[in-house]
């Protein structure tokens, strides 16, 4: 499996079908093999564009197919639901988009309050036994959900093997439980959003590039988030690096990104063939230890109780 993996956020919508293509070719080309997608990207339109590469240019046994899914869809609504029906349908229709009968691994994209983990769990492993899903993970779940799912999936026979969850030099929060607990259990982490939704590129250093994320009606609150003023000096940060090291900020975040120990796979969106061979370019370039242990500093995630308590010896 590749250390990068292709995201498909933005396919079908931002993205065409053509350039999708010559984007999928460069990461092939490149050696990559991990491609990650979703029903909920552009409802269900990134997962058509993948049937469509698969059914034309891609060699599906040479690809590790990654969707997410439960929700329970109508005519007009799709609403999330972890419940038998829901999950059932969910996989049945991406495995329809993406014009295959299998997916490598299905996550589950949220945590469903709703529904009981053993009825989720069974639903799992009748998709496991048919042969539809080869391998079960958890998307967006906390530390507490994970091992939930975790725990009871080994006793009902249904492995939870991968994790997926933002993470970068931006959004750390992930290291307060969640990755000592699947480094502790053997569990891989596909860290999404491996450049902070693009915003570690510096893109967004001084203003917003009028054909970036960050302008576009439809994901500019998924980008806002990382354009804080903490971030702002995090940002400054990889950008000096980067100036000191002649290289790019994208290969200074992503670089410190992969060398995280939790990590199996960085998820990049790149939305255009550019973009996608900037992130080719960056996998060659090694960030120095001294430099990735300073970003690490700057970039430091708060930890107080209970992660870092220890008695008192007055107590």
């Amino acid at each position: 499996m590749s250390c990068l993996g292709l995201g498909t956020l933005t396919w079908g919508r931002d993205t065409t079908i053509t350039e999708a293509e010559a984007i999928c070719k460069a990461y092939r080309d490149a050696g990559g093999n991990v491609i990650d997608t979703s029903p909920s990207y552009g409802d269900g339109d990134a997962e058509r564009v993948v049937g469509e590469l698969i059914n034309s240019s891609i060699d599906r046994s040479e690809i590790v197919l990654m969707t997410k899914g439960g929700y329970f869809c109508s005519a007009d609504t799709r609403r999330l639901s972890h419940s038998r029906n829901a999950i059932l349908q969910s996989i049945d229709r991406s495995l329809n988009r993406c014009q295959t009968d299998y997916i490598d691994v299905f996550f589950l994209q949220f945590s469903d309050p709703h529904t009981p983990i053993e009825e989720t769990l069974s639903t799992l492993e009748l998709a496991l036994r048919s042969g539809r899903v080869r391998y079960v993970g958890v998307s967006n779940f906390s530390a507490w959900n994970t091992a939930e799912a975790f725990y009871r999936g080994a006793n009902l026979g249904v492995p939870v093997q991968a994790v997926q969850a933002e993470y970068s030099l931006l959004e750390r929060g992930i290291e307060r439980e969640l990755t000592p607990a699947l480094e502790s259990q053997g569990l891989g982490l596909f860290a999404w959003s491996a450049l902070a939704r693009g915003v570690l590129t510096g893109k967004y250093r001084h203003s917003t590039p009028a054909d970036s994320r960050g302008a576009s009606p439809v994901f500019a609150e998924f980008v806002e988030p990382h354009l804080t003023p903490q971030a702002q000096q995090i940002v400054e940060a990889v950008a000096k690096a980067a100036e000191g090291l002649d290289a790019s900020a994208l290969e200074v975040a992503l670089g410190w990104l992969l060398q995280q120990p939790a990590v199996t796979c960085g998820l990049v969106g790149p939305r255009t063939l550019t973009h996608m061979r900037q992130m080719i370019d960056a996998l060659r370039f090694e960030l120095p230890a001294p430099i990735a242990q300073a970003l690490t500093e700057v970039s430091q995630l708060h930890r107080g109780y209970p992660e870092t308590s220890a008695m008192d010896d007055d107590v």
